[in-house]
């Protein structure tokens, strides 16, 4: 079961990645763009961002490690249950949320 130090690690193999806060909770930027954000709300998770066709994509694949909540409706971020995720589908999604949010030269 992966936790948020893991995320922090996978994601510091990238270029660029700053741990900060979002929210008042643990968060991951690259450029001062945050791509991942450590839930402490009841629902908990990490929320990552993606594209909404992505999103949809998970969230139609019935693998429990991916929710998401009305606040997050039409909003281009997914919410992953560390509990369940396998740590090398963390880890690409991971590259993908610093995709969404990383400038083209660190690309």
């Amino acid at each position: 079961m992966p936790t948020w130090e893991d995320a922090v690690a996978l994601a510091k193999r990238l270029p660029e990645v700053e741990e900060s806060t979002s929210y008042r909770t643990p968060s991951l930027k690259v450029a001062g763009k945050s791509f991942a954000r450590l839930r402490t709300e009841a629902e908990g998770g990490l929320v990552l961002m993606c594209g909404l066709d992505e999103k949809e994509a998970l969230l139609a694949s019935g693998d429990p490690a991916f929710y998401t909540t009305p606040h997050y409706d039409g909003y281009g971020a997914i919410l992953v249950d560390l509990a369940k995720v396998d740590e090398e589908q963390l880890a690409e999604l991971i590259e993908e949320a610093w995709r969404t949010k990383a400038p083209a030269r660190l690309r």
